[in-house]
């Protein structure tokens, strides 16, 4: 029974450490150059009012959605 675990349990740390890993990733990646350096670098004025009226996350929301839109013009491929 020891050997058992002694050889499920490294397997099992390792399969849970890659889990994490999977869902860490994207998390990095949305925060990249759209948290708050990107929006205080990119932000609108009306981005910012709505930082000073809602708070934070309101603000990044807004802005987020505008990076989201594609430019005026450009429309997707359906």
């Amino acid at each position: 029974m020891f050997v058992i675990a002694a050889v499920c349990f490294p397997l099992l740390l390792l399969a849970l450490l890659l889990a994490m890993e999977r869902v860490e990733r994207p998390l990095n990646a949305a925060d990249t150059g759209k948290g708050l350096e990107g929006f205080l670098d990119n932000a609108r004025p009306e981005e910012v009012d709505t930082l000073m009226n809602q708070g934070l996350p309101a603000a990044l929301e807004r802005y987020r959605g505008r990076l989201r839109r594609p430019p005026p013009g450009k429309h997707r491929a359906l």
